[in-house]
């Protein structure tokens, strides 16, 4: 027995990213903007589409188009903050809605429907309400997520029961305006275009056809697409539900010029944001702390304990607070002794936020794996560690972008989110290619290449070598006084290092050029990835003719 798919009201206001750029950059509506990230224009105002700017352009391109374009960064944050009016506008007509993304609200129409009177009515009072944050959105209901969303591009209600017909005609790449991660876009493009070619032209075309034959086909993703085709629901749209923020402050008289006075406020101030958790049966997966300082605003994310721990203590939130001011208030210091000002900025303002909301206890750790309990351990032995050391005293390694492994490494103290320097989702030309190596040396050691011959490897300005690398020798180092460096490369079975080892396979070389724009040229260097004839992995550099071994790969 089929179930007949829920009525769906669908809130979209179109370009919405560009429309969130242009409100907070201050750009008037009659001047053409869009909104660009490394790929090209992700968003064109309408004024800009009717100058022939179009998604995906290049920026050079767009320009010619346009000259007189305005081009604005991509913000998620921003979008997302600048939607947060509509939303709550919307929630003045229905009690919960779903954010897909910033720019689309999902929610059930059966009961707002009838207490507004009409499918009509109800997109009426959503399309005022909205309206009245600044905004000028469209309303859509029909059966099914696809179909609604379509109609609100439409600015339509499609009448019960009527969502497969509507959407028969409609080509398939429509599929991408139901897809609320921007990752997953590119996946449908590509099923589209496969689809396309196979003939499947249109929604219609997919929803005929058998949907065991497109399951075991194209897998979840024909699935998904077919129930969309079909007008069905995939699940019935989420209430957002309102909370209060969680949030505590005060304003600090006499201004706080030391640490010490900071944290009496700050401890105070977290056993109130503790109580207030504990109060509501809740545990927050982030803290946020704010101070506000006479010159300016200093704000930091710390990541709280797993949910299985009830979130944090006040006297762990206190910690927190306690190592960020000395961070801030040092760093403070510093630049205005460099300044001529010995004394730093005094704290007139201090706030604690607690977000990721979530009932406290309702984590269910595992029976054995990292959720088990000793991963919790852990962290609380960290913690301690933490508090009588400092905030920096206990690092862990994130990711982020670089070329060659040590570039990559980004340094965090334990339980801070601290963005990285670099975007590791970028692309980097001329990024080591994988597998990464296991482990870093802490100081690159010498070594020597060899070829057949017993000659040096060198790599030529057209990246060639003479010829192909078979032996290396590794540096010479005291057993006294050997850098753990020359511990992690030790023979396996206990030989000297300056023993000639056998290279059984290689690749690269990978040139690596980078600065090139700074005065002394930059910085050059040919990598190498060897394997030895014992198993190890090694990855040498080569600069200035010298090559060192950078890392070891398991």
């Amino acid at each position: 027995m089929t179930t007949r798919p829920v009525r769906t009201a669908v809130l979209w206001v179109p370009d919405w990213p560009v429309v969130a750029a242009m409100a907070v950059a201050g750009v008037d509506a009659h001047v053409p903007a869009a909104v660009l990230t490394h790929q090209g224009v992700v968003a064109a105002s309408a004024v800009a589409r009717s100058a022939g700017v179009r998604r995906g352009m290049r920026r050079r391109v767009a320009q010619e188009r346009c000259p007189e374009l305005v081009l604005l960064a991509a913000d998620d944050a921003r979008d997302v903050r600048e939607f947060e009016p509509v939303v709550v506008a919307a929630e003045t007509v229905v009690a919960g809605v779903e954010v897909a993304r910033p720019g689309l609200l999902l929610l059930p129409a059966d009961g707002p429907a009838r207490y507004h009177g009409t499918e009509e009515e109800l997109a009426r009072a959503l399309v005022e309400a909205a309206s009245s944050a600044g905004f000028e959105p469209q309303v859509g209901v029909a059966d099914g997520i696809l179909a609604a969303v379509l109609a609100a591009r439409a600015d339509d209600v499609v009448p019960p029961g009527g969502s497969r017909a509507f959407l028969a005609p409609r080509p398939a790449g429509d599929l991408v305006h139901a897809v609320t991660d921007p990752g997953g876009v590119a996946a449908v493009r590509a099923a589209v275009d496969l689809w396309w070619r196979l003939g499947v032209r249109s929604l219609g075309d997919l929803a005929a056809l058998p949907p065991e034959s497109v399951s075991g086909r194209f897998g979840d993703l024909g699935a998904w697409a077919q129930r969309l085709a079909r007008g069905e629901d995939l699940r019935p749209p989420a209430r957002r539900r309102p909370e209060e923020d969680l949030a505590v402050g005060a304003d600090l008289d006499p201004p706080a010029l030391r640490v010490d006075v900071a944290t009496f406020a700050a401890r105070r101030l977290a056993e109130e944001l503790y109580e207030l958790l504990s109060r509501r049966g809740l545990a927050c997966g982030r803290l946020r702390i704010t101070a506000r300082t006479e010159e300016s605003e200093l704000e930091r994310v710390w990541r709280t304990d797993d949910a299985a721990t009830g979130g944090l203590s006040a006297a762990r939130i206190t910690d927190r607070v306690r190592w960020q001011l000395e961070g801030w208030l040092t760093a403070s210091s510093a630049r205005r002794g460099r300044d001529g000002d010995a004394a730093p900025a005094p704290i007139v303002h201090l706030a604690l936020a607690a977000e990721e909301v979530t009932p406290a206890g309702t984590h269910q750790p595992g029976l054995w794996g990292a959720d088990a309990g000793g991963d919790v351990r852990a962290r609380r032995a960290l913690g301690r560690v933490q508090g009588l050391l400092g905030g920096d005293a206990v690092l862990t390694v994130a990711v982020q972008g670089g070329r060659d492994p040590r570039d990559r490494v980004h340094l965090v103290p334990f339980g801070e989110q601290a963005p990285p320097a670099r975007d590791a989702a970028l692309p980097w030309p001329g990024a080591l290619p994988s597998p990464a190596p296991a482990t870093l040396l802490e100081e690159p050691l010498g070594a020597r290449v060899l070829d057949a011959e017993g000659r040096e490897v060198v790599v030529t300005t057209r990246l060639e070598m003479p010829g192909p690398p078979v032996a290396i020798l590794l540096g010479e180092f005291e057993h006294s006084s050997r850098p753990s460096s020359a511990r992690v490369l030790e023979q396996p079975d206990g030989r000297s290092n300056t023993a000639a080892t056998a290279v059984v396979g290689f690749a690269g070389p990978w040139p690596l050029h980078e600065q090139w724009w700074e005065p002394g040229g930059g910085k050059r260097r040919v990598l190498l990835q060897v394997v030895l004839d014992d198993g190890r992995g090694l990855l040498l550099a080569a600069s200035g003719g010298a090559w060192q071994v950078e890392a070891v790969y398991d």
